[in-house]
Formats: C-alpha cells, sequence, structure tokens
C-alpha cells in the first residue's frame, strides 16, 4: 500500500522534504503541494525535477493521506482543522503553534485523524518519554542562538529588546516553556516538543540567551527524575535560506516519514 502524501508550504523545509520524497520513501507518493505562493512553488518544483502539481488546500486535502505542514506558525489552525477534518495524518513541526490551538487535538480524536509533531532540532525525546513514566523533579531547555536568528520575535518587541545590539552572552528571557512558545513562535517548536514530550508545558522551565559567540543554535536539556539524571546537548546549524530554522529539521520530517511505513522501528 502507498501512502499518497501532500505537502503544505515549499520553503525551508518543504523543498527538501519534497526532493526526499520524490528521490524516494519506501511506502510514500508525493501527489501535491499547497503553497500560497503557487507561482514560486511551481518554478522551485520545476527546478528540482518534480512535477506534483500545487493545489488549493482543500484540493491537496481531498486527495492526500498524510499532509506534511511545513507553512509559517500563523497558517498552522488553518492548516490543521482541514487535514483532521477529513481523517488524514498531520505531520508538523509547529509544535508552539500546536500549543497555541491545542484543541486541534481533540479534534483529531473526533475525526479518527493523526497528528504527528516531529521533533525537528531536539534530542533525546525516548529518554524523557520514559522518565515521566515515573517521577520528575524537573525538566530544563536552555538556548543559545546567534542573536539576530531571533529577530521578530513578538516576546523581544514587547520587551524592547534590540538583539541587534546584544555584543555579549545576554540572557533575553526565562519562564516557561508556553511562555516561550508563545514569546518565540518561530524560534522555539524545541521547547514545545520538550514539555509536550515530558511533564507539561507549564512545568517545563526555558531560559533564551543571545550569544553573539555561538554560530549554531544550541540547545542544552537537563532532567531530574526518580529513574534517572541525565544533561543533553545539540548544536544545530543553521539553514543558510532561514538562520531560524535548523538544517536538521527537515531531515527530521524526512525520518519521520520513512518511519511511518519502516518494518523495523527503532525508538519510542
Amino acid at each position: 500500500m502507498t501512502l499518497r502524501t501532500a505537502i503544505v508550504g515549499l520553503g525551508t523545509i518543504g523543498l527538501p522534504v519534497a526532493c526526499a520524497i520524490e528521490r524516494g520513501i519506501p511506502g510514500l507518493s508525493l501527489v501535491a503541494v499547497a503553497s500560497r505562493r503557487r507561482e514560486v512553488a511551481e518554478q522551485r518544483l520545476a527546478a528540482a525535477g518534480i512535477r506534483a502539481p500545487v493545489l488549493p488546500l482543500a484540493d491537496v486535502v481531498a486527495m492526500a493521506d498524510i499532509v506534511v505542514e511545513c507553512a509559517p506558525a500563523k497558517e498552522f489552525r488553518s492548516i490543521a482543522e482541514p487535514v483532521l477534518k477529513a481523517g488524514r495524518t498531520l505531520v508538523t513541526v509547529s509544535g508552539a503553534a500546536l500549543l497555541d490551538a491545542f484543541d486541534v487535538v481533540e479534534l483529531a480524536q473526533r475525526h479518527n485523524a493523526h497528528i504527528t509533531l516531529v521533533t525537528g532540532a531536539l534530542l533525546g525525546l525516548d529518554a524523557v518519554r520514559a522518565a515521566v513514566e515515573g517521577d520528575v523533579s524537573f525538566v530544563r531547555m536552555i538556548s543559545r542562538k546567534p542573536p539576530l536568528s531571533l529577530r521578530g520575535a513578538p516576546y523581544l518587541d514587547t520587551n524592547r529588546i534590540d538583539v541587534g545590539a546584544i555584543v555579549t552572552a545576554t540572557r533575553v528571557f526565562k519562564g516557561s516553556a508556553r511562555e516561550g512558545a508563545q514569546g518565540f513562535p518561530a524560534n522555539f517548536n524545541v521547547a514545545a516538543a520538550l514539555s509536550l514530550a515530558g511533564i507539561g508545558p507549564d512545568r517545563t522551565e526555558l531560559e533564551i540567551w543571545a550569544d553573539p559567540a555561538v554560530t549554531r543554535n544550541v540547545h542544552t536539556i537537563e532532567v531530574e527524575a526518580d529513574s534517572a539524571r541525565f544533561t543533553m546537548t545539540i548544536e544545530n546549524v543553521p539553514s543558510a535560506e532561514n538562520p531560524a530554522t535548523g538544517r536538521i529539521t527537515p531531515l527530521s520530517i524526512i525520518a519521520a516519514l520513512r518511519n511511518l511505513t519502516a518494518p523495523l522501528r527503532v525508538g519510542s
């Protein structure tokens, strides 16, 4: 059985995913793409040698089994709702947007649909999920990013923080993962994913540092539980097209798609 797969959004994340499906992921076929910038999407597909049509979202939903959401966070709900109402599988990295629109989980349940939140730039979620089966004292994430990669975040605008003027490592946020995801929706899908895998967005602690000394997005996770104590650090290379998105993010979606039909799945 081949699962008909569609992609919504064909930018930094969506295009590499489309290319990977076109090259061949067993059990999947790319049937369509939806994009607000239709002509640009058609040009990108043609340049990549991909013949999938660019169609309106409603048509894409009607013909697909799996819809991979790669659009800006502000468009998440408008994409998720029709996909889930149609009983499809939604694959997304938009953890921050999901926290803001968490009622779509109930919508998925009512329509026998499914949401797969891909972990994107994060590591160690298998260990976190295992730990929360017991008692967890705290989960903390400390993120360090090049200052300009944070530019445009609502939290910075509200608090009049000019990251362009930062010359030494500066903590620009401390609070819960929920607050961080709301204040930095384009940057911290990772915090949302960690919180949903673990003890929840209100108990998960988050610190964000703007650090001119780093050239990669660095995330350190600290977990204290009755079963284990562990610390994990990942340094993600920013994509050339959008420094707020790591190169590993589209790769994580590709890996998740392979896992959908794989005869062997490694990890929980």
